[in-house]
């Protein structure tokens, strides 16, 4: 009876060891704060769920648990995300002030206090305790700050092959731009370390990349073969473009945005000075979902050009 009771206290404290080490807890002051929600997501699949965080008096904890090294996001007030990265058995401290939520003092581990330091050294020289106006930080973010910015990460990319700051530095910097530098993108992911290239974000990058390859400038257009209004075929060796170089534009009738009546407005004049060019040919492929809208609005925004749709939407093969 003895030994069982010995054993049964051994299972106990073994379950509770391993129920401990994967915890992690948070513990933060964040001067301005006062009491208010914070809101801790991930940035991927490993975390999917959305944390609740109250502060009082400034301060906060929060207990959660993780089974690896897992990116998230930390929502701030005025809708400011901050990265924390967590693992088992951490805990994580965070100290900032609401004059600029865009640094914080975050430790804990390794990959917390690498960030910590890049942002150190993105911070603008100016005296952090002078509480400045919005306007004055407005001024800050400038285009010679944000090249400095990206330059910055991609030499910490570069140092830190195997740092999953850099996985974040990689999407907020390069990936998340207007117009993306993929092979800029793809050689910077080329360093990363196996653990890192084998994420699913990583692996839907690569796939992203390998569909902007094929649409490289100099590169022949991908096949096709879409219905235009008169239910034709139409291919890029239709005999319309054979011997042509074809510009390509792609647009949907429920997008009414500006920049797409910009476009449509820039493309009609380029159709009206090539249309009878030998050399050059235009077509129109939407993604549009219901046929009586597509040909509405090719009528209504006068796109004279070839015009093809499969109406599959975003999901269209094309």
């Amino acid at each position: 009876m003895k030994k069982s009771s010995i054993l049964i206290l051994i299972i106990i404290c073994l379950v509770g060891c391993k129920k401990g080490s994967n915890e992690t807890t948070i513990t933060g002051e964040i001067k301005g704060l006062g009491t208010d929600t914070l809101y801790l997501y991930g940035m991927d699949e490993l975390y999917d769920r959305i944390d609740t965080i109250y502060v009082e008096n400034d301060k906060f904890s929060y207990t959660t648990s993780v089974d690896t090294i897992t990116s998230a996001y930390l929502l701030l007030k005025n809708r400011i995300e901050y990265p924390v990265f967590l693992d088992k058995g951490n805990k994580i401290k965070i100290k900032g002030d609401t004059i600029n939520l865009n640094f914080l003092t975050i430790s804990g581990n390794i990959y917390n206090e690498e960030f910590t330091d890049f942002q150190k050294a993105l911070e603008d020289p100016a005296d952090p305790s002078e509480k400045a106006s919005e306007e004055t930080v407005d001024k800050r973010i400038t285009v010679e700050k944000a090249n400095t910015a990206e330059e910055m990460a991609e030499e910490f990319i570069l140092q830190h092959h195997s740092s999953y700051v850099s996985l974040y530095l990689l999407d907020k910097y390069f990936v998340q731009k207007e117009t993306p530098d993929f092979s800029k993108i793809k050689k910077l992911v080329e360093v990363m370390t196996g653990v890192l290239q084998d994420k699913p974000y990583i692996e839907r990058l690569n796939e992203t990349i390998t569909q902007a390859e094929k649409s490289e400038i100099g590169k022949y257009a991908p096949f096709f073969s879409l219905p235009n209004a008169k239910g034709e075929k139409i291919t890029r060796s239709s005999d319309a473009f054979k011997q042509k170089s074809l510009l390509i534009n792609f647009w949907a009738s429920w997008n009414d945005s500006i920049s797409q009546k910009q476009s449509n407005s820039e493309l009609r004049e380029i159709y009206k000075k090539y249309k009878k060019n030998k050399y050059i040919g235009m077509l129109g492929i939407s993604l549009d979902v219901d046929k009586q809208q597509w040909k509405d609005a090719i009528k209504r925004d006068t796109l004279d050009w070839e015009q093809v749709c499969d109406f599959g939407g975003l999901n269209s093969e094309v």
